[in-house]
């Protein structure tokens, strides 16, 4: 019996739910932007009584680790290893592209076997953070940084049905516009879709290692320096 507790803060949206066996028991997202600092312990113990579950009863925890938001990734993965390691329960860590595409296929009424899915990431300004993910939930490319221009990644939808989504994909819509592409809207990164991925990495034994795990930033931190700063 697998009761995994899943995070996600790669985004401006913070949510996390619980897991057993691979059915979502509950999920909660917080509707305030950025909040994950402060909402996200008061989240899991929220969701836990919802369950009637302990923090003893967990199994494994895992988290959403990138890329996106360099500080939501911080707060999420330094509060899952935190959890894991004071409970004594594995860490899972999933790519944050890929449990996107799991939320973008479970919306879908069409069949989709043939087709390919294209996560995109706000990475600010005409940039995304991206990957090429096959029905199966295969990488055909691994993740990347693009920035958005008009042939952008038109050799994998020319081909094929192609599906557009996630919170870089509104900037994309005008620019890159091919025969086979579709664009989902409102598809969000939630904890909900790492469940699929954590029950079968669970089972499967792939778990980081506490001590060294960190999240895939994909590109450096760039702070800005305060202008009325004086030295």
């Amino acid at each position: 019996m697998a009761i995994i507790l899943c995070i996600e803060t790669a985004t401006t949206i913070c949510s996390v739910a619980i897991a057993h066996n691979g059915n979502c028991l509950a999920k909660y997202s917080h509707p305030a932007i950025n909040a994950h600092a402060s909402e996200l312990h008061v989240m899991v113990e929220n969701i836990l009584q919802e369950t009637r579950l302990t923090l003893s009863d967990l199994s494994a925890i895992a988290i959403s680790k990138g890329p996106g938001s360099y500080t939501g990734l911080r707060v999420g993965v330094s509060t899952a290893k935190g959890y894991a390691y004071a409970l004594g329960i594995p860490l899972i860590a999933i790519n944050t592209l890929l449990s996107l595409t799991v939320v973008a296929q479970n919306t879908l009424h069409e069949p989709f076997q043939n087709a390919l899915f294209i996560p995109l990431l706000d990475a600010r300004r005409m940039e995304v953070y991206t990957a090429v993910i096959d029905a199966k939930q295969h990488f055909i490319k691994e993740t990347f940084a693009l920035i958005v221009e008009p042939q952008s990644l038109q050799e994998y939808a020319q081909h094929q049905i192609t599906y557009f989504f996630g919170n870089g994909a509104e900037k994309c819509r005008e620019i890159m516009q091919y025969p086979n592409t579709h664009y989902l809207p409102n598809i969000h990164c939630c904890a909900s879709g790492l469940i699929q991925i954590a029950d079968e990495a669970y089972h499967n034994k792939e778990f980081e290692n506490l001590a060294y795990f960190e999240p895939y930033y994909l590109k450096d931190f760039v702070g800005t320096q305060a202008k009325n700063k004086f030295f």
